[in-house]
């Protein structure tokens, strides 16, 4: 690795597994500084440990956990240079299953926390020494595009995340913040996830590899090298936009 983040300090949710446990990974090999985040203590602190930085117990969809987190980086490090909002669960409930509680509970973590760690993020990332500077990058999905009947909610948050991050994005250029906001788009990727699904869907790691033209399924690692690219100053003109990790999957017509 060639230090594209050194210097940087990054916070990153969801930190425990995953996507999340990648991108902490690889952004600790790329010098930045990182404090994991994740509601799994256990598992979260095991990775922490592995790729040698901190982890804090966050629950994203409770502002005044943001408010712990951001005090805490702001006390060790005195700055906040990058934000992955990754955490994200998935309901498995279409529009006849879903009850008022469960979607209330997706949408709090997929979305609201999204929009906690933007807001919570920019008023930080305005006091950064030299001026304001930084980059946030949300974690959406395929789904955003191309809809789950079987998951109304998740397809929701993630339509949503993509939206608010344009929102974001435009409302820091505006105010001539030097602040970017840019969404990750994985496809089929290897997650927890799909792990857990293994025992009810046995194939179920061709299933989403199929869903590649390429006919493979993503990994961590995949998408924590798109957010290297994000986070860094090799992206400085880039805000506002999706950038897909998908293998291909919106690439192909569905009859193909």
């Amino acid at each position: 690795m060639n230090g594209r983040l050194k210097d940087k300090v990054a916070i990153v949710t969801g930190g425990a597994s995953g996507i999340g446990a990648a991108t902490v990974k690889r952004f600790a090999e790329e010098g930045a500084t990182v404090l994991s985040t994740d509601v799994q203590e256990e598992l979260g602190q095991q990775v922490a440990d592995e790729a040698g930085v901190q982890f804090m117990r966050q629950d994203v969809s409770d502002p005044q956990s943001w408010d712990a987190v951001m005090d805490k980086v702001h006390g060790d490090f005195g700055r906040l240079d990058i934000l992955v909002n990754n955490a994200g669960i998935v309901m498995g409930k279409s529009i006849e299953d879903i009850d008022l509680e469960s979607w209330h509970h997706l949408l709090g973590i997929n979305l609201t926390g999204v929009m906690l760690g933007c807001q919570k993020a920019i008023s930080w990332m305005k006091q950064n020494s030299g001026g304001s500077s930084g980059s946030i990058i949300n974690i959406a999905s395929t789904s955003a595009f191309m809809a789950l009947p079987g998951d109304i909610a998740y397809t929701t948050s993630k339509s949503g995340v993509r939206m608010l991050s344009r929102s974001v994005a435009v409302h820091c250029a505006q105010a001539g913040l030097n602040i970017r906001c840019n969404n990750i788009v994985p496809g089929g990727t290897h997650t927890g996830i799909i792990d857990a699904a293994k025992e009810t869907v046995p194939n179920i790691m061709e299933m989403v590899a199929s869903m590649s033209p390429m006919n493979k399924i993503g990994q961590g690692s995949d998408i924590a090298g798109a957010a290297v690219y994000l986070a860094s100053d090799d992206s400085a003109f880039v805000t506002g936009t999706d950038m897909l990790v998908d293998g291909g999957m919106l690439a192909v017509h569905p009859g193909y």
